[in-house]
């Protein structure tokens, strides 16, 4: 017996030292994972850092992204200006509707993430990590109400003239937006219901689109996510967007398969974005706000109207005349005037161009001249600051430094050029090599250095006003056609 004690005991300490080695094994194990997502591989996270650019494709609709009056606007689009802003880098935005197009992109490096409100699915996790969820949403049935339905005298006489029953889709047609989470779950819906749903992908029609068809009556059904379909429902009355057709969806940024760094750093971000003011501030400026409505409506809206400003023609006669691109020109009034023509500054630059008079002097115009006169009296001067410049400055730098030029005179440009070529600095290009240079020009170091001809500057400003414009440029080529 006692050796059978003994044995045994020995048996128990053993097993006990196993089980404590396993239990200090998965403690450690999951004491990395936890440093992995605490201490990411920050490969992608730091290329961004470094590149000074955050680069996510969205897309172009009433909600996501789009401009009015000249300003680019969106939930997704305030959601990665914020995030751009707390990585300290600036945002570029490159306009795709199309999913598998959008995982293209993703994949073959040409963008960092997808903003594009996805829903998070199984099948989509195979070719891209999510981030956690900004938002949830279901799948609802979209369908127009009975044509005389404002006539009837209970909403329950408007109730039975719509499905409310999964069911009664049997045998129905319903139009979707091509390569989206809608297929599978309609292919799902009608294997439940033991019916037929006949699924139309539509490879030309967004979400928004095909909404407008059904209350427009030229489709009877569609698909949406919900949160789509509450902000659509304010445009169209005669619509009902009541009928869910799924469970509730998370819906969530998408990253590159492994890039670890950047999905957790957008996480990190989240946790202090949803809880913030400007988070909800943001969400209900584009899902509760009724001013939505009439913003999508207006002629300025890039999507219902196309339009800019109301001098729209003016700008693109002047430009075409003088061959250049009218939305980079607009983009340079809504900087000056903020598409205001009598704006005038204090030191008696005027107009929509802010045309200083001695400048306005030389192309023979004043305040009292015709607006077509004064932004041609603008483009003019463009012109001649192109000129002024070197030929070895190449085209697709030279507009960086004609706006610089224009707004703080082409003389402080030169300096700026001078220190860039004395500090072995490219005086040819303008991003962290010119620009450095006129930034700081407004410190004795720079505006007294032996090179320099023309002494202090404000160089903030020049700075900002390149960077800005072409920035707003950018969104309008995105959404508005040349």
């Amino acid at each position: 017996m006692k050796y059978i004690f003994t044995k045994t005991v020995y048996l128990i300490v053993f097993l006990g030292l196993v089980f404590c080695l396993g239990s200090c094994v998965n403690e450690q194990s999951s004491k990395t994972e936890v440093n992995k997502e605490e201490k990411p591989k920050i490969e992608i996270l730091q290329k961004i850092k470094d590149r000074g650019k955050l680069v996510a494709t969205t897309d172009y609709n009433s909600i996501n992204y789009f401009v009015y009056r000249g300003t680019p606007m969106g939930y997704q689009y305030e959601m990665l200006k914020s995030f751009a802003k707390h990585l300290g880098v600036k945002l570029e935005i490159i306009v795709n509707s199309d999913i598998d197009s959008s995982f293209n992109c993703l994949n073959q490096d040409k963008c960092d993430l997808i903003a594009l409100g996805l829903t998070v699915t199984n099948e989509r996790m195979k070719y891209v990590d999510f981030t956690n969820p900004h938002v949830q949403t279901r799948q609802v049935l979209i369908q127009r109400k009975p044509e005389n339905w404002r006539k009837m005298k209970t909403w329950d006489e408007v109730e039975k003239k719509l499905i409310r029953n999964p069911i009664e889709l049997g045998g129905k047609t319903i139009h979707i937006q091509k390569n989206t989470s809608f297929l599978p779950r309609l292919r799902s819906l009608a294997e439940e219901i033991g019916d037929t749903i006949i699924i139309v992908e539509d490879p030309e029609k967004e979400v928004e689109q095909l909404i407008k068809d059904v209350a427009e009556g030229k489709i009877e059904f569609t698909v949406s996510d919900e949160h789509i379909a509450m902000v659509n429902e304010k445009y169209y009355s005669n619509i009902d967007i009541h009928t869910p057709v799924s469970f509730p969806q998370n819906v969530a940024w998408a990253v590159k398969n492994g890039a670890d760094s950047l999905r957790i750093a957008v996480n990190n971000w989240l946790v202090d974005y949803k809880n913030s003011i400007n988070s909800k501030f943001v969400y209900n400026k584009y899902f509760k706000n009724p001013r939505i409505v009439r913003i999508s409506q207006s002629q300025y809206h890039s999507i219902s109207g196309g339009k800019i400003s109301r001098f729209d023609d003016l700008i693109k006669e002047v430009s075409k005349e003088y061959d250049m691109d009218w939305r980079l020109i607009a983009s340079l009034i809504y900087q000056e005037s903020g598409f205001q023509a009598k704006a005038r500054s204090w030191v008696g630059a005027f107009g929509l161009m802010q045309l200083m008079p001695n400048t306005a002097k030389m192309y023979g115009v004043d305040s009292a001249s015709s607006l077509k006169d004064q932004v041609a009296a603008g483009v003019k001067f463009i012109k001649w600051l192109d000129k002024q410049l070197p030929e070895e400055i190449k085209k697709e730098e030279r507009i960086k430094f004609i706006l610089a030029s224009y707004n703080v005179g082409i003389a402080h440009v030169f300096d700026a050029r001078r220190l860039a070529e004395k500090n072995n600095k490219d005086p040819n290009i303008w991003v962290d090599n010119v620009d450095y240079y006129l930034l700081n020009k407004s410190k004795p170091k720079f505006y007294r250095d032996d090179v320099v001809k023309y002494g202090y500057c404000r160089g903030e400003e020049p700075y900002n006003f390149v960077n800005e414009i072409l920035e707003r440029f950018k969104h309008y080529k995105n959404v508005i056609e040349l």
